[in-house]
């Protein structure tokens, strides 16, 4: 059990998110998150990366500052995502806002 110390202020201080797990081989954390970008993907609703993340608690990929790039690369070149402008990241920062291909949402892309 943890203890959890009061503010000066006499409030409870929010507990820290956990640390989200790591996969350390890329191809294998490919497998792990794409059924659910595929999923999102099908909807045809704009999304942001880290937000699927964050809202089905994904693991991050060996290397997290490159990696994410890299997958949705992936997923853009092989027709299952296009671009829909950009969005925000927690700090503010612009970052490319993808929404699922007509053939996604069909259930055809590769």
């Amino acid at each position: 059990m943890t203890t959890i110390q009061p503010a000066l202020d006499g409030s409870m201080p929010e507990p820290a998110a956990p640390d989200r797990r790591k996969v350390e081989d890329y191809e294998t954390w490919v497998v792990e998150v794409r059924p659910t970008f595929e999923k999102v993907a099908a909807t045809g609703q704009p999304f942001l990366c880290w937000q699927v993340a964050r809202d089905h608690n994904l693991p991050d990929p060996p290397d997290r500052d490159h990696d994410w790039g890299r997958f949705m690369a992936r997923l853009h070149h092989q027709g299952l995502i296009r671009t829909d402008g950009f969005g925000l990241t927690r700090d503010k920062s612009g970052v490319r806002r993808w929404r699922g291909t007509r053939a996604a949402q069909q259930g055809r892309a590769a």
